[in-house]
Order: C-alpha cells, then structure tokens, then sequence
C-alpha cells in the first residue's frame, strides 16, 4: 500500500510516546503499509544542535520523510507544546518536507490541560510544512498507556478504541492518496 514513516519525538528510550508508536506501527503494517520507524533522539545531537543540515543523519532523516507517503509524528508534550527534539529536527528538514503527504499527529501527556496542543502547537507546524491532509489527531494520558515487564503495551479501553479510529482513519486516507497518485500516473 503506502510507506509511512513513524517519527518519535520523545527524547527517552524507554517513553510511552515511543512504545506506543511502535504499537501503532504493527497495525499500520498488518494493514499492508510498509512503516519506517524514526526515533528523533538517535539522531546525533550535535547535528541537531549545531543545525548541520549537511550531517549524515540530517540528510538521511530527509530523505526518509521524502520517500514516506504518510508521516505519524508522535510526541510527549512539555509546557503545553511538543517535544524541543522534535523541533530540532522539523526545523532541519526542507521547508516542504511534507508536501503531499498525509500526516497523523499524536501526543502523550500527563494532564488533559495539554490536550490542545496538537491543534495549537503542532498541526500548523505541520501544515507550513506543506503536508497535503493532517488527519484527526489523538492525545493520550500517560496513565492510559502501561507498559509491562516484558514490554508488551496495554492502552486504557476507551483510548484503544479511539487510537484505533484514528490509525484506521489515517490509513485509509493514505490507501486514498495512493490509489489517486496510481490513477494519475
């Protein structure tokens, strides 16, 4: 079906944000879409520090989002915006690094008073990005998400089911996209 690139934004290895993308990722692969997992916080950070847009990781991390039919960005959000890492890399990429692309936002967080922040901190990021449809996005509670000792990830049932709409919802919006660029030529 369609490539889609899976960017975590958290700057933890062991965040929910992170396993809960991964989560997400496995249904987005049984649906038959190819998914390219990206945790921003391998990149080198005197890469994104140093805004060298000519490092390796840079330019590799570009060349990801311009391979990707469709971009999940997840993020944990602080002070009511989305992650600082996650800026440092959108702020490297080309101005139109989501030209026609269809996006799907999430966010984790600790308290509903951050819920807005994928409306007003990331979803016009998204659009100045160029991105061609940004679906409904999602917020979770860190408390719907628990994460066992084996590592295996459980989400609260109303958050499941909402998530789950939402990842179903963005995936036929990209089975849409695709089927028009076929068409097209």
């Amino acid at each position: 079906m369609a490539t889609v690139l899976s960017v975590s934004g958290s700057p933890s290895p062991a965040s929910r944000t992170g396993r809960l993308l991964r989560h997400l990722d496995r249904r987005l692969t049984a649906q038959g879409h190819d998914v390219i997992p990206l945790d921003v916080r391998t990149v080198p950070a005197e890469a994104l520090l140093g805004a060298d847009f000519r490092h390796p990781a840079i330019v590799e991390a570009a060349e990801l989002f311009d391979r990707a039919d469709g971009v999940v960005i997840g993020t944990p959000v602080y002070k009511a915006a989305y992650s600082g890492l996650l800026k440092s890399l959108l702020d490297l990429l080309p101005q139109y690094a989501l030209a026609g692309k269809t996006v799907l936002p999430l966010a984790t967080g600790g308290s509903t008073a951050h819920v807005l922040a994928i409306d007003y901190a990331l979803r016009p990021v998204l659009s100045s990005m160029g991105a061609a449809h940004i679906v409904q996005g999602w917020f979770t509670l860190d408390r719907e998400i628990t994460v066992a000792d084996d590592g295996t990830l459980t989400v609260a049932p109303g958050a499941g089911e909402s998530l789950t709409r939402v990842v179903d919802q963005f995936s036929r919006a990209l089975g849409s996209r695709t089927a028009l660029l076929a068409a097209a030529g």
